[in-house]
């Protein structure tokens, strides 16, 4: 059964779906594309005949003509933003992997920077502003550019070590954020002793102490390679102040950023 979803004028809406036991919507289909995320209970989710179980933070892409069909259990209450390719650049849609339906299960730290991408698409689409349009393209790229990354899958089994595992690619890509122990412990829903244990159980340091090394390990490229101002460098890597970043480098390579500067010139002169 085919469903029509009203998307002028720019071809992209975002709206809550709720759904209580004994609501189930039958199998069905779309012209568009959708990405259904669950905000709250659980139930599940039939996607061309394959059932799945569907929770919160549990993320579903649907590409066109895709049947579905979404079954609740007491209660499930769905984001769903629906778009066609006139919301889509170009140059995305070639070359994210849009052809396939997908379920994801998402880890804390990709559910929290989706959440946060769905809060600013409802601001969007809300206020309507000259840039409207525009801002809507952009954080629906930025939705499928976390979403296409957060469908990674880990062959690591252990609770603890998934975290452990998790954490560290956070850091790895997020290094130039303001980040706190407290908030990503939060993201994890642990304590922060109970976060750093886990992490120095498999990397023998803190997260904190691991984003210092990543931070420092780009100034040096950057020191090494470049002729980058310091304060550039600084910035770029993640530091809040040059005398942070100072501290940090010589806390880990023991002589000043510049001196390390000139010593790496020297060595290749």
């Amino acid at each position: 059964m085919l469903k029509k979803i009203n998307l002028e004028p720019y071809g992209i809406k975002l709206y809550e779906s709720k759904h209580t036991k004994g609501d189930r919507v039958e199998n069905h289909h779309h012209e568009i594309y959708q990405v259904l995320y669950a905000l709250e209970g659980m139930g599940e989710i039939k996607l061309d005949g394959e059932l799945h179980h569907f929770e919160q933070d549990y993320l579903t892409f649907i590409k066109p003509f895709t049947q579905h069909a979404i079954i609740p259990d007491k209660k499930l209450t769905v984001l769903v933003l629906a778009f066609d390719q006139r919301v889509m650049d170009k140059s995305i849609y070639e070359k994210l992997p849009l052809n396939e339906t997908k379920f994801i299960g998402l880890n804390p730290f990709d559910s929290s920077e989706i959440r946060q991408t769905l809060r600013t698409l409802l601001y969007e689409q809300a206020n309507q502003t000259n840039e409207q349009e525009m801002a809507l393209k952009i954080f629906l790229s930025q939705l499928l550019l976390l979403m296409v990354r957060g469908e990674k899958k880990s062959p690591v089994s252990d609770a603890n070590a998934l975290r452990a595992e998790r954490l560290k690619e956070y850091i790895d890509s997020h290094y130039y954020e303001w980040i706190h122990a407290e908030d990503l412990a939060a993201r994890l829903g642990i304590s922060t002793r109970h976060m750093n244990t886990i992490f120095k159980e498999n990397y023998q340091q803190t997260p904190i102490q691991y984003l210092t090394e990543v931070r420092v390990g780009l100034a040096k490229k950057m020191l090494a390679e470049t002729d980058k101002d310091i304060a550039s460098i600084c910035f770029e890597a993640g530091f809040e102040s040059i005398s942070t970043f100072y501290r940090a480098f010589k806390n880990i390579v023991s002589i000043s950023p510049n001196k390390y500067r000139n010593n790496q010139k020297s060595y290749h002169i």
